[in-house]
């Protein structure tokens, strides 16, 4: 023993297998898909062990996993999982959109559940990989793409809290459609002050399964009052968290008639999603000048702080609420149109779109730029 520390390896992508699928299904007409519940050809996975590191990527049918019914994952909630799209463009260039912040939160999450990190960029590359082969399933009409479904999971099959010995990365792509095919609906949320989702030095921060779960008797509990989902607020003073799954926006008119945009701080509670991130550095980059966002007003003010349900409530009654809407990959803008909150409902202007004037101009340019349509360095070239 010289006391020296062992590097092990990290995941490398040049030594990925490939194995192509000898029964390759034809992918279902658009119209027909289901948000996640059609899949592609192949799937990624890449293992890990303590004393061995990241193994060899392989690239392979997709089909089961070979898990034992001791794997940590099904005991001890040893999951985390990642969303992201790969787009076409009318020219046939299939992109990714900000995978590297995908793989900078996952690598996060793993570090609260004490599973393994690995380097973010390897992984971007392998993705690209995978696109690359069932890039045919991604549907050739406006508005539809490939979701990407990056997941870890603890494998060490032992019972015993504490760290896994042993963990599985993996990767499954789906296509999908646009979230509202037939143009925006508003939703209705419920402003739950008999659930909490989460706490601070919780797991709030972190896009695990453990905080989708806990959430799906919360959400039934709002769809059983009338609501699609529920807003999750905290503390006495019913500060505003996120919206289901999504992170919540807010929009007021200030007292000089200018737009005040809010979205709450990133306290460790709230979910640091990709589509908040980019929805708030277009409109600072809108208000720097640096960027021009077609029809979205000079007077904003962009901010991040706390925002409670009775400002809101406030608001509304004097007329100054302008539009409240989640932010996510999934439905990238979802508008609300009315929450209840405390025995009665608030009501939120939208447009005849469903939108608002400051989430519309916005949703426009964030999904040009998704799609290929506007050049950005958010897209990244599979």
């Amino acid at each position: 023993m010289t006391g020296e520390v062992v590097s092990l390896p990290d995941i490398e992508p040049s030594l990925v297998e490939i194995t192509r699928t000898q029964s390759p299904k034809q992918p279902p007409p658009p119209s027909s898909l289901v948000f996640g519940h059609t899949f592609t050809d192949h799937m990624l996975t890449v293992p890990w062990h303590i004393l061995e590191g990241w193994g060899t990527p392989k690239i392979q049918p997709y089909g089961p996993l070979g898990i034992e019914p001791s794997a940590t994952v099904f005991h001890y909630a040893h999951c985390l999982f990642e969303g992201l799209k790969a787009y076409r463009d009318p020219s046939g260039k299939v992109t990714l959109f900000r995978p590297d912040m995908n793989m900078k939160r996952m690598n996060t999450s793993a570090e609260r559940v004490a599973l393994p990190t690995f380097n973010g960029e390897a992984m971007v590359e392998l993705l690209k990989q995978l696109v690359r082969l069932d890039k045919h399933w991604i549907p050739d009409k406006p508005g539809y793409s490939l979701y990407l479904r990056p997941a870890m999971i603890g494998t060490q099959p032992a019972l015993g809290v504490g760290p896994p010995r042993e963990a599985l990365l993996f990767v499954i792509c789906s296509p999908v459609g646009p979230y509202y095919p037939q143009g925006f609906k508003p939703v209705a949320l419920y402003g739950t002050t008999e659930f909490v989702r989460a706490s601070p030095g919780g797991i709030g921060a972190y896009k695990l399964g453990a905080n989708y779960a806990a959430g799906i008797a919360a959400q039934k509990a709002a769809a059983a009052k009338g609501y699609v989902q529920n807003l999750w607020l905290h503390g006495p003073e019913h500060y505003i968290t996120e919206v289901g799954t999504m992170n919540a926006f807010v929009v007021f008119k200030l007292p000089d008639g200018s737009y005040e945009l809010v979205t709450p701080p990133l306290d460790g509670m709230i979910l640091p999603g990709v589509t908040r991130d980019s929805v708030l550095g277009l409109a600072r980059d809108h208000v720097e000048g640096k960027l021009r966002v077609p029809d979205l007003t000079d007077k904003l003010v962009v901010s991040e702080r706390a925002v409670t349900m009775p400002e809101v409530k406030a608001a509304a009654e004097k007329g100054n609420l302008v539009e409240f809407f989640g932010a996510g990959t999934a439905a990238v803008i979802s508008p609300v149109d009315r929450i209840g909150y405390l025995g009665e409902d608030i009501h939120i202007p939208t447009g005849p779109d469903g939108m608002g004037p400051v989430s519309r101009p916005l949703w426009k340019l964030l999904t040009a730029i998704q799609t290929g349509a506007v050049p950005h360095p958010w897209s990244v070239e599979v």
